[in-house]
């Protein structure tokens, strides 16, 4: 019988480390995900802030989406075809300071939970017009849903590690 208890003990012991692990596999998956996120959103939010300046080059070019300032507001005006024309310029500027300021967040991790938010409000928001704009098609192939959900759930993170949110007083919350 002490030989049947040790083996018990032994699994017992070994099922609890296996849970242990996992716990600690799970938090360091948390970790990098939220930053993976953080980081994908912030480049690819500059990214096309650099687009529409032309640093990736000029309008027709491969892997040039605008090239330069007045391709965007033309395909703005194209997307939001409801509004105004006079107003098309207005957003156009709005949308680029918006993408700036969440990207340059996101990247440092700077209210991280708001800026993922909205980031994920102005996505789900592009997805639509597109949709309505250009068909079903058009956001599906640019992942515009998939990166609005992305955002969604980096704004569910309760830490944001490698970011300047790290660094601010946590607040206790009740979970």
């Amino acid at each position: 019988m002490p030989a049947l208890a040790k083996r018990i003990s032994i699994f017992a012991m070994t099922a609890s480390d296996q849970l242990e692990t996992k716990r600690v596999v799970s938090k360091q998956m948390k970790d990098y995900s939220s930053i993976f996120l953080r980081l994908a959103l912030g480049i690819s939010f500059l990214a096309a802030v650099a687009d529409r300046f032309g640093l990736w080059g000029s309008f027709g070019q491969p892997n040039v989406a605008w090239g330069d300032f007045s391709h965007f507001v033309a395909y703005t005006g194209k997307l939001n075809w409801f509004m105004p024309s006079a107003a098309i310029p207005a957003l156009a500027w709005r949308l680029l300071a918006l993408r700036l300021c969440w990207a340059s967040r996101s990247f440092l991790g700077a209210l991280t939970r708001v800026a993922a938010f909205l980031s994920g409000c102005l996505l789900l928001l592009f997805a639509h017009s597109m949709t309505f704009a250009l068909g079903l098609k058009a956001p599906l192939n640019l992942s515009v849903f998939s990166a609005s959900a992305g955002a969604f759930l980096l704004a569910t993170c309760r830490q944001y590690s490698w970011s300047l949110d790290s660094l601010r007083p946590q607040i206790e919350r009740k979970p």
